[in-house]
Formats: structure tokens, C-alpha cells, sequence
């Protein structure tokens, strides 16, 4: 399964929200350095989705905010 994520790094409250154009938000303490954030939202859309985070892959969009993200469920 694909789902579209925009990342929203160095954020005070880290949460996952949906917004009405079926977008996944994930907000992520985590600085956009050294792939602290994409780990950081690997990491977020596993205990989401309730996968193991070795399924979570970023398949697009790996320095830029808007990613395409493959759940292997």
C-alpha cells in the first residue's frame, strides 16, 4: 500500500494526522539532518499502522517534504 506524507520536522508535539485529501501529516521532534527525520517517521507510521518497521519504506522523496511512502501489509 502507498500513502502520501508530508513531513513536518523539528515539531514541539509529535503526532500523525489526516487531512481531508486523504494525506498522512506526521509532525516529528526530530531535525531534518543526517536522516534523523525519516527514521523519525519510519518509525511513527510503523506504531500507526501497527507493521513492524523494517515494512515501512520511503520509496520517493527522500529530502524533500512531500514522500511516498510503501507499507508492506
Amino acid at each position: 500500500m502507498k500513502i502520501s506524507v508530508i513531513a513536518h520536522p523539528n515539531s514541539k508535539n509529535p503526532r500523525i494526522e489526516e487531512d481531508l485529501l486523504q494525506t498522512i501529516h506526521v509532525f516529528v521532534k526530530e531535525p531534518p539532518l543526517e536522516n534523523q527525520a525519516n527514521i523519525a517517521i519510519i518509525n511513527a507510521l510503523a506504531s500507526y499502522y501497527k507493521v513492524k518497521k523494517s515494512q515501512v519504506r520511503i520509496i520517493n522523496g527522500l529530502k524533500s517534504k512531500n514522500k511516498i511512502v510503501e507499507l508492506a501489509i
